[in-house]
């Protein structure tokens, strides 16, 4: 891996030096000399934010445009055996049983905005349901977001739901997923 890096920055130093992929090159190897990943400082994250944002030319203001935090729940299923599920490798789709992503995905498109409605002419992102299993006890967390906290709770209930259907819950669901449509 190093040798590759070495092999690239080489060529790419040996090549005009104003060019966007040398100036990016170089500017990616100063990033370790300002931000110390090991401490943490918050100083020099907010100067390499700086740096950033000064680069592209963008305030503050439209930096924070770019996300839109949306209303959210959490929470978890007992379930007799927590080996049953597998994710992918970053979490965000169930890949075993076979049949849990595919009611996830069926749970989050009936609360999906209708592609004709939008609220002041923006379309708000789709709702997301995440499930894994914990790494140290019988349980499967649940992580749901979406427009409003009425379907994020509406979205974590369907999902308990159907992880306590699918993968073996254990126990009464808790109270909170009384409101499951399923």
């Amino acid at each position: 891996f190093y040798s590759l890096l070495a092999k690239a920055e080489e060529t790419l130093l040996s090549t005009c030096r104003r060019n966007r992929s040398t100036i990016a090159w170089q500017r990616l190897r100063l990033l370790p000399r300002l931000v110390n990943q090991a401490v943490g400082d918050a100083l020099s994250d907010v100067f390499l934010v700086d740096a950033i944002l000064y680069l592209k030319e963008w305030t503050l203001q439209s930096w924070n445009a770019l996300y839109d935090d949306m209303p959210s729940r959490q929470c978890k299923v007992k379930v007799q055996d927590r080996s049953v599920i597998k994710t992918n490798d970053n979490e965000t789709r169930a890949v075993s049983p076979s049949s849990l992503q595919s009611a996830l995905d069926a749970a989050m498109g009936s609360l999906a905005q209708p592609k004709s409605s939008s609220l002041s002419g923006v379309n708000s992102p789709p709702p997301r349901a995440f499930v894994r299993p914990s790494g140290t006890e019988n349980v499967v967390r649940v992580y749901a977001e979406a427009r409003s906290q009425k379907d994020a709770d509406l979205l974590a209930s369907e999902a308990a739901a159907l992880i306590y259907t699918i993968c073996g819950g254990v126990g009464d669901l808790p109270s909170f997923f009384n409101s499951s449509r399923l």
